[in-house]
């Protein structure tokens, strides 16, 4: 009868051990970004293996949690990716909300690389005399296309 107990209670022990409730956070909940620190020198280190002579300008918590979301510099371009909290995964590509179509990495992208402005040519300084002309040559509008045959 005694092995029966301490059977009994050996098993309850090990259900009571696996179950879900005995997490420190409920599922779901917990916040691991305030365990889980990344600084941009550890970011370099962690990254110039894949990415030799990277520029690290910014690391934070990425849009999806366990993600950081690092805006680099290499080679002159600048770019942004996704490292999880393992360190031992690296995500590089567009992170899009399916239900708004919010592109976050699109976004962060534009904050560390703006588009230039736009270029506005002053088209009475383009020389047509070897113009191929199609249309009314007093137009209001006009569209001129450059094109090399060679």
């Amino acid at each position: 009868m005694r092995k029966f107990f301490l059977f009994l209670i050996t098993v309850s022990f090990i259900v009571f051990i696996s179950s879900e409730k005995t997490l420190a956070f409920a599922k779901g909940e917990q916040d691991c970004s305030k365990c889980h620190k990344l600084s941009s020198e550890e970011a370099k280190k962690i990254l110039n293996e894949v990415i030799p002579n990277i520029k690290v300008l910014h690391v934070q918590d990425g849009p999806i949690n366990g993600l950081w979301e690092i805006g680099f510099e290499a080679n002159g371009k600048k770019s942004i990716i996704y490292l999880d909290y393992s360190t031992n995964n690296l995500i590089a590509g567009n992170i899009i909300a399916i239900k708004t179509k919010k592109n976050f990495t699109q976004e962060s992208f534009l904050k560390i690389s703006p588009p230039p402005p736009p270029v506005k040519l002053d088209l009475s300084k383009i020389p047509l005399k070897n113009a191929l002309v199609m249309g009314e040559k007093t137009a209001k509008n006009k569209v001129v296309v450059f094109d090399d045959p060679d």
